[in-house]
C-alpha cells in the first residue's frame, strides 16, 4: 500500500476532510493515482495488495503493472491529454486463481484557467461483479438450452398425440394430460435450480391425482435416486402414461388391484451402477367388479387384449422408444390380461444416489 499523501498546507477543517477521504479510500476497493501532465507519478493511495510493488514517486507505468496493461493505460491517458475527454477502461489482471478485474476512470485535474495540471486515475475493483456476470451468462445459456429442449419435447408430444388421436376433443384431452405431467416434472426440476428431481418426489407428483400415497394397493420400494433434469422430465412422462392406463383399465381402476413400483441399483458390467425402475401392477380379474361396480371391462382398450403392447400407440411409443432413447437406456413393456410390467434401465450418468 502506498503511503498516505501529505495533508500539510490545508486548513484544519481541510486536513480533517482530506484525512477522512483517504481513510475511506483505504477501507474500500478503490485505488487513486495522481500524475503530472508529463505522466510522472506524484502519489498513489490504496494500491492493490496483489501488485506487491514498493511505491516510489518516480515509478514507471511498466513497473507498476504488466506491460500490455500499462500500454492500454498510457494510450488512454495520452488521449485525455490530447482531447481533454475523460477515459474509462475495464482491464483484467492475471492472478494465481482467478483474474482480478478493475474499472479505470481517467480524468484531468485543472487549474482555475482550465489548464490540465494533473491526471487523476481511479481504479475500482469489479472482480465480484464480473464473476456474477459470468455466472449469469452461464445460467442464461443453460436456461436457453433447456428451454429449447423443453419446447422440442412439447412439440414432439403435440405431434405424436395428434397422430394417434381420432378427434380434436380426444387430442385436447390427451395433450392436456401430458402437458400437465410435463409441467409437474418441470416444476420439480426448476425448484432444484435445474439440478433434477428425487425419484419418489417425481413419482408422487404424477400419482397424486389418481391415488393416495398410503392407499393399500400401492407399494413403493427401493432407492430414492436423484434423476438429472433430462431424465426427470422423460421418466415423469413415462409415469404419466403408465398411471393413466392403470387408472383407466388397470390396477388403479378396481378395488382389488395392486401396484408395486421399485427403483433398484444394478451393476452394468463395467464397474458402474444402473438404476432399474420396475413397474408391476396386478389388474382386476375379468369377472371382478371395478371401482364403478361394473363387471364388464372396456372393450375399446386394445392393450389389455394383447400379450404385448401395441407399438403403434403413442403411450407405448413413449415407454418403449422415446423415454429409453432420452436416457440412453433400455425398456421392456409387457401387458397381459391380469398384469402389466414395465422395466426401464437408466445408465449411471443420468442419476445420482
Amino acid at each position: 500500500m502506498a503511503p498516505t499523501s501529505s495533508v500539510s498546507g490545508y486548513s484544519s477543517t481541510g486536513q480533517i476532510r482530506l484525512r477522512s477521504l483517504l481513510r475511506a479510500i483505504r477501507n474500500s476497493n478503490v485505488s487513486v493515482f495522481y500524475q503530472t501532465p508529463n505522466l510522472n507519478y506524484s502519489w498513489a493511495e490504496n494500491l492493490p495488495d496483489f501488485w506487491h510493488l514498493p511505491w516510489r514517486p518516480d515509478i514507471s507505468e511498466a513497473e507498476l503493472m504488466p506491460k500490455d496493461i500499462a500500454a492500454q493505460l498510457m494510450a488512454a491517458k495520452n488521449q485525455l491529454l490530447e482531447t481533454g475527454d475523460a477515459q474509462r477502461l475495464e482491464i483484467s489482471f492475471p492472478d494465481k486463481k482467478n483474474p482480478r478485474w478493475y474499472e479505470f476512470f481517467i480524468d484531468s485535474d485543472r487549474d482555475e484557467d482550465g489548464k490540465i495540471i494533473g491526471v487523476v486515475t481511479t481504479a475500482v475493483e469489479i472482480s465480484e461483479l464480473k464473476h456474477r456476470e459470468q455466472v449469469l451468462k452461464i445460467l442464461l445459456r443453460e436456461v436457453s438450452h433447456r428451454s429449447k429442449n423443453l419446447l422440442a419435447i412439447i412439440q414432439s408430444i403435440a405431434m405424436q398425440t395428434a397422430r394417434f388421436s381420432g378427434s380434436v376433443d380426444q387430442f385436447l384431452q390427451k395433450f392436456r394430460g401430458r402437458l400437465h405431467s410435463l409441467s409437474h416434472s418441470q416444476d420439480l426440476v426448476t425448484d432444484s435450480n435445474w439440478h433434477g428431481a428425487d425419484f419418489r418426489e417425481l413419482l408422487f407428483s404424477q400419482l397424486e391425482k389418481y391415488i393416495h400415497p398410503k392407499d393399500p394397493r400401492l407399494t413403493i420400494t427401493g432407492q430414492d435416486a436423484y434423476l438429472f433434469p433430462g431424465a426427470a422430465l422423460h421418466v415423469g412422462l413415462a409415469f404419466h402414461e403408465l398411471i393413466v392406463n392403470s387408472a383407466s383399465y388397470g390396477a388403479l381402476a378396481c378395488e382389488h388391484g395392486s401396484l408395486t413400483i421399485s427403483a433398484e441399483l444394478e451393476p452394468d458390467g463395467e464397474g458402474e451402477m444402473d438404476l432399474i425402475i420396475h413397474w408391476k401392477e396386478q389388474t382386476c380379474p375379468p369377472d371382478s367388479p371395478d371401482r364403478t361396480g361394473r363387471t364388464d371391462h372396456p372393450t375399446d382398450v386394445p392393450a389389455l387384449q394383447k400379450p404385448q403392447p401395441d407399438a403403434s400407440r403413442f403411450g407405448s411409443a413413449v415407454l418403449l422408444r422415446i423415454v429409453p432413447q432420452a436416457v440412453s437406456g433400455t425398456a421392456h413393456y409387457s401387458i397381459k390380461p391380469d398384469s402389466v410390467e414395465y422395466y426401464l434401465r437408466i445408465p449411471h450418468r443420468n442419476f445420482d444416489f
